[in-house]
């Protein structure tokens, strides 16, 4: 699971295939975020504890995908403002999808082989730092120093 900022990657962890993400999304999230975009999975983050209970993570605004099936149905010639508000949402989510891309198709990483999580993360810290540079390269962008 990984959160970005401007299309870079910022903070990643790494989890059992059997452990949900929504329990790591307190180790996600940075003091200075505001808004929070994420998909069906997350329903209802802002209720978990560890959320809750902290003032900071309370008041960011969690715009979180609905299930399609959730959405109510529209006739033929009304506007459907529901879909069209939950698209909205996945176009900004998507920009998180693209450092996936980069490492698939530029670094060939389509496939996790089990090395044990340590070595996975490992591998992955890696790749994204590479997702990183390779994305302000395409920008034209340098790293800064601060």
């Amino acid at each position: 699971m990984l959160t970005t900022f401007c299309g870079l990657v910022h903070t990643m962890t790494v989890t059992a295939a059997n452990e949900h993400d929504i329990t790591q999304t307190a180790n996600l999230l940075r003091e200075d975020d505001e808004v929070v975009y994420g998909d069906s999975g997350y329903l209802g983050v802002q209720k978990r504890p560890e959320i809750a209970s902290n003032e900071h993570f309370s008041k960011i605004d969690f715009r979180i995908n609905r299930r399609p099936s959730s959405l109510p149905r529209v006739s033929d010639n009304a506007i459907d403002w529901e879909r069209y508000i939950e698209n909205r949402k996945s176009a900004v989510r998507c920009k998180v999808e693209h450092a996936f891309r980069i490492i698939k198709c530029q670094f060939g990483y389509r496939k996790t082989v089990y090395r044990g999580l340590k070595k996975n993360e490992n591998r992955l810290y890696a790749m994204f730092a590479r997702a990183n540079l390779y994305a302000l390269a395409i920008a034209g962008r340098k790293l800064s120093t601060t």
